[in-house]
C-alpha cells in the first residue's frame, strides 16, 4: 500500500537511508493497511476490531523500520541487492525485511494486550 500511495502522490522524502520512500507513501500505506484490517476485523469475529487495527498499525510502523534497517545494512555493505535468488526483487531479504521486524512486535502485542 505504501508503494502505491507513494507512487501516485509521494513527494516528501522520508529518509536518506531509502531515498525513494516518502512521507505520503508511509502514512498512506499505514492508513490503508489499518482500513483493510478494520474491514477484515468487522466481518471476522475472532478478535476485537481495535485489536485488528492495532496489529495493522504495529505491522506498518515496525515493517517500515525493518525495511529501513535492511536498507542501511545494504548501504553499509555497499551492495544493491541482498541476493540473486529472485531476480528483479533485490533478493530474499528485501522481501522479508519488514516481516522480520514486524512479527516480534505483533507477537508482543498479542501476548501482552490480547491475552
Amino acid at each position: 500500500m505504501a508503494y502505491l500511495v507513494g507512487s501516485f502522490i509521494g513527494k516528501t522524502p522520508f529518509s536518506p537511508i531509502s531515498p525513494k520512500k516518502t512521507w505520503e507513501g508511509t502514512g498512506g500505506g499505514a492508513l490503508l493497511t489499518m482500513i483493510g484490517a478494520g474491514i477484515y476485523g468487522y466481518f471476522s469475529h475472532t478478535y476485537r476490531l481495535v485489536d485488528w487495527m492495532a496489529l495493522a498499525l504495529c505491522a506498518a510502523v515496525a515493517g517500515t523500520l525493518g525495511d529501513l534497517v535492511e536498507s542501511k545494512l545494504k548501504r553499509m555493505a555497499d551492495v544493491k541487492d541482498s541476493g540473486t535468488m529472485m531476480p528483479g526483487h533485490g533478493g530474499a531479504l528485501d522481501r522479508f525485511d519488514s516481516l522480520l521486524v514486524a512479527a516480534p512486535f505483533a507477537f508482543v502485542y498479542v501476548w501482552f494486550v490480547m491475552n
